[in-house]
């Protein structure tokens, strides 16, 4: 089993575009007939846990690793998306990729079937985990009032994940010398699950400027059971708004899977605009 526990704090994630949970852009006020465009752009610094099992192939026991022992740093980051709006009817994508890892010399963070290494052998690891997650949703307005607004969001959402070992042993094993064994195991699953949720603000204080922008979905298809949830604390300007919020995505995966469980949370902070 491998633990993927906090790997991206401390790095900061910058994209352009609308964030998934669309309550990070703001309402234009516009005619009913128009279409409206929001784009934002965003920072998010989520943490990871989770639990995966890389098979050792040939029939041989797992091999298990702490991601959070290994891993500090970030490679490369992306997010972006769009949403468009006309009337009750609209739609987004929003796109969010990583890439994070890192190397351990002479550590014994590692176990095989389960075992811990015996005093006597170190290993030598290189960690890298890839993360994609794409949503495609439609939205529909429910309530549309100045001081508050809901939307029902329906659509799929796409999670990618490459993880990638490499190791090599060194030192005795039962007064037997290891001659640098070495290995590299990966797991790469794709997961598709269809969603439906809801999404909106409340506002409030001098000229309803203040505001509280909610997100909630829940989720399956490929995946057990998956949920999303964010709540933040915005203000509006006439250009456009400042948001900070916390966002937690989850996913529990069917019996068998490579993956078994995934989290990602943390805190994110943005500017939309309006168009």
């Amino acid at each position: 089993m491998t633990r993927i526990g906090r790997i991206f704090h401390g790095a900061l994630a910058i994209g352009v575009g609308l964030a998934a949970v669309s309550p990070l852009a703001s309402q234009a006020q516009s005619g009913p007939d128009e279409w409206q465009f929001r784009a934002t752009v965003y920072g998010w610094l989520p943490g990871v846990e989770g639990t995966t099992e890389f098979p050792s192939g040939a029939g041989g026991p797992s091999i298990s690793v702490k991601a959070k022992d290994l891993i500090s740093g970030l490679k490369m980051t992306f997010m972006g998306s769009f949403q468009a709006q006309r009337g009750q009817w609209g739609g987004l994508v929003d796109w969010f990729y990583a890439d994070v890892g890192d190397t351990k010399t002479s550590t014994r963070d590692l176990s095989i079937g389960g075992v811990p290494l015996p005093g006597t052998v170190t290993a030598d690891l290189s960690l890298d985990v890839k993360t994609s997650l794409l949503t495609l949703a439609g939205t529909y307005a429910l309530v549309q009032k100045p001081e508050y607004n809901m939307n029902v969001v329906f659509g799929a959402r796409m999670l990618g994940l490459k993880q990638r070992l490499d190791y090599t042993l060194s030192g005795e094993l039962g007064g037997i010398a290891l001659p640098g064994r070495s290995g590299r195991v990966e797991v790469s699953p794709t997961n598709w699950d269809a969603i439906v949720g809801a999404s909106g603000r409340y506002r409030f204080g001098e000229g309803l400027r203040w505001f509280t922008p909610y997100y909630v979905d829940i989720g399956t298809g490929n995946s057990r059971f998956t949920w999303q949830v964010m709540l933040g604390l915005g203000y509006s300007f006439g250009w456009g708004d400042l948001v900070a919020a916390w966002r937690y995505a989850d996913y529990d995966f069917k019996s068998g899977e490579a993956v078994q469980s995934l989290t990602l949370q943390g805190p994110a902070v943005g500017v939309s605009f309006r168009f």
